[in-house]
């Protein structure tokens, strides 16, 4: 046999087996169980149960699965990806509802390590979900369950799709704290986490305000006691409000606070939080 027949032969072998391996790489990709509709389906009710833990822990009893109306859009790698198949190149946009913490952008992106196994390590932004720990009614620091947290979905469930799309955002989407502003954006003040410290009649009240346009500034009423503060903060910055209680109100376990803003935006609802004293 010549040098340029065997080198023929080995360079033909050489094209079927990568056509072959493609082919088995191809048929294993389409024939997963990891599909974007299962972990639409999935991602939300896990990361629900989860929240409401977290709810818990730091004195939100009210916060249930069903009132967070929990939803999610995923992606894998991108437009050019299929949306299928093991990686840690899947995106889930995720949106609930919570008057504690407002969603600047409508949803927050959680990034998931997905297993062929069907299950899958999600973590989300920190800013909207809170620290590894927390802390509890009672001052102590704890683990936060859905800082970064598990789950597994039927490989043979439900694959139709969800229907779950986000819309685009437009360019005067409100940034969270420490990104830069659109002109034109709007600030939003939320509530800082864990529960309110009272000590000597004054309850702590730890602020947090998006970057955007003017700040954040307006008023804040706290329930039951009637006790009023106005607040003004930085675009992008914290602070704490050190509101004085009517005596009657000076051992209250838990309170909820509506927010009027004056200027930037604040939550639409009720905010409802425990307080410890110390």
């Amino acid at each position: 046999m010549t040098k340029s027949t065997l080198r023929r032969l080995l360079v033909g072998a050489a094209v079927l087996i990568a056509a072959g391996a493609t082919a088995t790489a191809l048929a294993s990709t389409s024939s997963s169980a990891v599909t974007r509709a299962r972990l639409e389906r999935d991602l939300p009710g896990t990361f629900a149960n989860l929240y409401v833990q977290q709810a818990k822990i730091l004195g939100r009893p009210r916060i249930t699965v069903a009132s967070l109306h929990a939803k999610a859009q995923c992606d894998k790698g991108g437009p050019k990806v299929a949306d299928h198949g093991p990686g840690t190149d899947w995106i889930c946009l995720m949106s609930w509802d919570d008057p504690n913490v407002p969603l600047p952008d409508g949803s927050g992106k959680f990034e998931l390590n997905v297993h062929s196994n069907a299950c899958y390590t999600a973590g989300g932004p920190s800013k909207l979900i809170g620290q590894l720990t927390i802390t509890d009614t009672k001052g102590d620091d704890v683990p936060n369950p859905v800082f970064e947290f598990d789950g597994c979905f039927d490989p043979h469930g439900d694959n139709t799709p969800t229907g779950v799309e986000f819309p685009k955002l437009p360019s005067t989407t409100t940034p969270l704290p420490g990104q830069p502003a659109t002109a034109g954006t709007p600030a939003v003040v939320s509530l800082g986490s864990g529960p309110l410290r009272l000590h000597d009649g004054v309850v702590a009240i730890p602020l947090t305000c998006s970057a955007g346009d003017g700040g954040c500034a307006g008023t804040l009423r706290i329930r039951p006691g009637a006790a009023t503060a106005t607040y003004v903060v930085a675009a992008g910055s914290t602070t704490t409000l050190n509101v004085p209680l009517p005596r009657r109100a000076s051992r209250l376990a838990s309170a909820r606070l509506a927010f009027t803003p004056v200027i930037g935006r604040g939550p639409s609802t009720l905010v409802e939080t425990s307080i410890t004293t110390g």
